[in-house]
């Protein structure tokens, strides 16, 4: 199957629901179910290198327009008193995330910071450097930037570092609790 986007092999492309030995469980278990009206033919998983995974290197490696096409998923901590809440931040790649503006109001934080590696890895069942909005925990507000939902197709994280996943742009924004953010991508 040829990938959509990316420059990748002819043969590296497939539905992820036939891909979930490469998934970790709980994103094998959201490609299987599929959500909000998108069905698991539509979400292609990619076998690609692991060591190649940070964007940098994997967009030299397998097309620069990826860069364009590629959206990273980054796990925040919002802390108000004694309270944290967690979420998880989807925007293009070539943007970051606004995490003391955006994303601290819409979480009614008094800060917001990055999550710890230890933290987002534990909390979320996913490799660091492969975190993907697809599989996370239900009760994570999961923040979109509107930029990503335009786009026909997006490259995301597959919960682990070896190979990516391909989804209609759209189909994020029916994730469960996802909440579209203006200006969350800066």
């Amino acid at each position: 199957m040829r990938a959509p986007i990316g420059n990748f092999d002819e043969d590296a492309a497939a539905p992820a629901a036939d891909r979930t030995d490469l998934l970790v469980a709980p994103v094998a278990e959201a490609v299987t179910r599929g959500w909000g009206g998108f069905a698991a033919e539509q979400i292609l998983h990619v076998d690609t290198d692991p060591d190649l995974a940070d964007t940098a290197v994997f967009v030299e490696h397998y097309g620069a327009e990826l860069l364009d096409e590629s959206a990273n998923c980054v796990v925040v901590a919002g802390k108000r008193g004694t309270g944290v809440t967690l979420a998880a931040c989807v925007v293009l790649s070539r943007t970051r995330v606004d995490v003391n503006g955006a994303v601290r109001r819409h979480l009614g934080a008094r800060k917001a910071s990055f999550a710890p590696m230890d933290l987002a890895v534990g909390e979320s069942g996913m490799e660091y450097g492969g975190i993907t909005p697809v599989g996370l925990p239900t009760a994570w507000p999961l923040l979109i930037d509107p930029a990503v939902l335009d786009e026909e197709w997006v490259l995301i994280g597959s919960g682990s570092r070896r190979g990516k996943l391909i989804v209609p742009g759209k189909s994020l924004a029916a994730l469960p609790g996802a909440v579209v953010v203006e200006g969350l991508g800066v």
